[in-house]
């Protein structure tokens, strides 16, 4: 036959791309007529959109989460001007003595650290010894400026494995003018 199952490879990226009278015409030709199981030899296409779906899906609900706090918290900032074109894994929101008060679930993958093992914690407890005097003496300078700003440094994950980081930092403003908190995106260099 044809159109029998068992040769087919990927019948899902093919019968998706028919119209309706081309997959009409196909459809009433295709049968299981054998015993033996065929291996779905496309679930590592359908897998890696299924994943880019979740991780979308992820990251418009952290964005949500921040704009709660936003509206919540009466910040001034446009929080789609800071999330517009930037890549990220981690959130941290911290207030003004940089005690971090919410970070994402992509902070706990990135880190191995729980939210409740780093709340009320600074950030500085994820360095160590391999992180550069002056990445810290840059953030510690460019904090004061009130800007935004970026910056590379190395972090410690929970297990004490170093790894390379990109940090991006703004500064967050109550309506009436007023610093309030500070939000971090960050994601691994490499």
């Amino acid at each position: 036959m044809k159109h029998n199952l068992y040769k087919m490879m990927g019948l899902d990226i093919y019968l998706s791309s028919l119209s309706k009278s081309e997959y009409k015409a196909v459809s009433a030709e295709i049968s299981n007529t054998s015993k033996v199981m065929t291996p779905l030899m496309s679930w590592d296409v359908y897998s890696q959109g299924y994943i880019d779906t979740l991780n979308e899906s992820e990251r418009l609900q952290d964005i949500a989460k921040v704009k709660s706090y936003a509206k919540h918290l009466n910040w001034k900032n446009t929080m789609d001007s800071i999330f517009e074109n930037e890549v990220f894994q981690a959130i941290i929101i911290t207030d003004l003595n940089q005690n971090i008060v919410w970070v994402n679930k992509g902070f706990s993958k990135m880190t191995g650290y729980a939210k409740n093992e780093v709340l009320h914690k600074t950030p500085k407890m994820l360095q160590g010894a391999e992180t550069s005097i002056t990445a810290r003496r840059n953030i510690k300078k460019k904090i004061a400026l009130d800007v935004p700003f970026r910056e590379i440094i190395t972090n410690y994950k929970k297990s004490g494995e170093p790894y390379e980081c990109e940090v991006k930092i703004f500064p967050l403003y109550s309506r009436d003018n007023n610093k309030t908190h500070f939000i971090a995106l960050e994601g691994k260099v490499g």
